[in-house]
């Protein structure tokens, strides 16, 4: 059995009214299992690429193919997940238990069906304990796992973290690295942490002008000093020791 490409984006261009395009016939596959990383300076049209891909945008020209179906708009798609910059756009409800339930609670299954997934979601990243708190009164670095608690606990194949060290401390953001590591899941990662994106991907990409100026090993790309500073980008510290 030929195993399905995870994402596949085919001649994609997106642009926001009155502005010119974000990106123009943009291409990407990635296959199940990759952790890979988009990187690329601020208005390079990351965040607007994960949208687009959960359905959330609408790209003017082009298609998104998630595991060999087609992105429809505004269509729900269980296999997908996407974990936001900020956890206090993602919790919202009165306690840790109630926010990593809606999801499922929101796909139909049984109570006790429920009841397991949120159990199993809360147990992988460490948050059990704070099943009873309320999510705003939680720090940073708990908040983040609660969100991505969430995500978890619908069982998607592919996760999108978009920026998910920021605003963590040293703490929070070496427990959130050893997660991605150990994650299952076909992950893309946006982040300007590159550190971060060194230790948990596979492979990378830098997105800007438009259009994808590179794609392959992380260390390969990120250690290229005059490609990163052409993009506004530095060589992170640990290539440079090197």
């Amino acid at each position: 059995m030929i195993q399905k490409t995870a994402l596949t984006l085919t001649n994609l261009t997106f642009t926001y009214p009155d502005r010119p395009a974000i990106w123009q016939d943009l291409n990407l596959q990635i296959q199940p299992g990759e952790r890979v990383g988009a990187i690329g300076p601020n208005g390079a049209g990351k965040t607007t690429l994960f949208l687009s891909i959960c359905g959330i945008l609408a790209p003017q020209n082009g298609q998104i193919d998630l595991f060999g179906q087609s992105v429809k708009t505004k269509e729900f798609r269980p296999e997908i997940g996407f974990v936001f910059q900020n956890p206090d756009d993602q919790l919202f409800c009165a306690s840790v238990w109630d926010d990593v339930a809606f999801g499922v609670e929101n796909m139909g299954l049984s109570p006790s069906e429920i009841k397991m997934r949120v159990q199993e979601a809360l147990n992988l990243t460490g948050t059990f304990p704070l099943r009873d708190r309320i999510p705003h009164e939680l720090s940073g670095g708990e908040k983040c796992m609660v969100a991505i608690a969430s995500i978890l606990a619908m069982r998607p194949q592919f996760i999108l973290y978009d920026e998910p060290s920021a605003n963590l401390d040293l703490s929070a953001r070496r427990r959130l690295i050893k997660f991605i590591q150990q994650s299952r899941e076909t992950i893309l990662i946006s982040s300007h942490d590159l550190e971060l994106i060194l230790e948990v991907c596979d492979r990378i990409f830098l997105l800007n002008q438009g259009t994808i100026l590179a794609d392959g090993k992380p260390k390969d790309i990120l250690s290229d000093r005059t490609l990163m500073e052409a993009n506004g980008l530095e060589v992170p510290y640990s290539l440079i020791a090197d």
